[in-house]
């Protein structure tokens, strides 16, 4: 997050679908079992339909958390004033996370999340900020980043004991928030007209292999398989600068969550 500045966010609903401490008292939400109405959120697997008991839904920036009751069903207990990312996991199911506003959060929602495969490979399900937690306290989002920024950079070590024989690989980016760039700006994600930052640039096993221009939910990013190793691999997120700073280095603070790898065999089965 550039210091001093404005962010708009654009919302992405999707049916799809790192460890810091947030720094406020965590909520337990509650769903009521009987006499709910029609209008409620509610899990479901993207297959079959079928609700998803017990899964854990939360928003990480407020502190929030709850389960889905037998019917799938949840509610959301805490305020929605600015676009804020909520994750939702289950045992067996690949991570999902979604980015929603006071708009969204205020309609039911049906969210369908899909079961992991034997190639699929969950890097990390945490939520990270990522940057110098330089940035101006009447920002807007600046109430929503409540989680310590670990640095300019996020790694995370990983093995994957097997590839598929044939297919590509794609990184999948859960959500991502806080993105200053000059594309952002043009899209309408930024309000900020007097300076703009680097991209975001990922690397796995020390090549980059994308830049991250836009914020958003389930951006996939594709990993040529000559660089992926059976074995130990690495995945590295590096914070964009404010390219307007020039007395010293401001990065650019963001939040992401939610990283995993899946083959296009399966994205392209569904």
């Amino acid at each position: 997050m550039i210091q001093k500045k404005i962010k708009n966010f654009i919302t992405v609903a999707l049916t799809l679908s790192f460890s810091a401490t947030v720094c406020i008292a965590a909520i337990n939400g509650n769903v009521e079992k009987n006499g709910v109405s029609g209008d409620y959120n509610q899990v479901i697997d993207s297959k079959t339909q079928a609700p998803i008991r017990s899964a854990d839904v939360s928003l990480p920036s407020k502190g929030y958390r709850t389960k889905t009751d037998t019917e799938g069903r949840f509610s959301l207990g805490a305020k929605i004033d600015a676009p804020t990312i909520m994750s939702v996991q289950k045992e067996g199911y690949k991570p999902f996370s979604l980015t929603i506003d006071s708009q969204s959060a205020g309609k039911p929602l049906v969210i369908g999340i899909e079961k992991t495969t034997p190639h699929d490979i969950i890097i990390d399900k945490d939520m990270y900020h990522i940057g110098d937690d330089n940035y101006s306290e009447s920002s807007a989002n600046a109430a929503d980043f409540r989680i310590k920024a670990i640095g300019p950079f996020y790694t995370k070590n990983f093995n994957i004991k097997s590839l598929p024989q044939e297919g590509d690989m794609y990184l999948v980016i859960g959500s991502v928030i806080g993105i200053d760039t000059k594309m952002a700006r043009d899209m309408g994600q930024s309000r900020v007209t007097t300076s703009y930052a680097t991209a975001p640039q990922i690397y796995f096993n020390g090549n980059m292999i994308a830049e991250l221009n836009l914020n958003g939910d389930n951006q996939q990013i594709k990993v040529p398989r000559s660089i992926i190793r059976q074995g130990q691999n690495q995945l590295t997120i590096k914070a964009g600068k404010n390219l307007f700073q020039t007395a010293y280095v401001d990065y650019d603070d963001i939040e992401i969550i939610n990283l995993f790898i899946e083959s296009k065999s399966k994205i392209a089965s569904d």
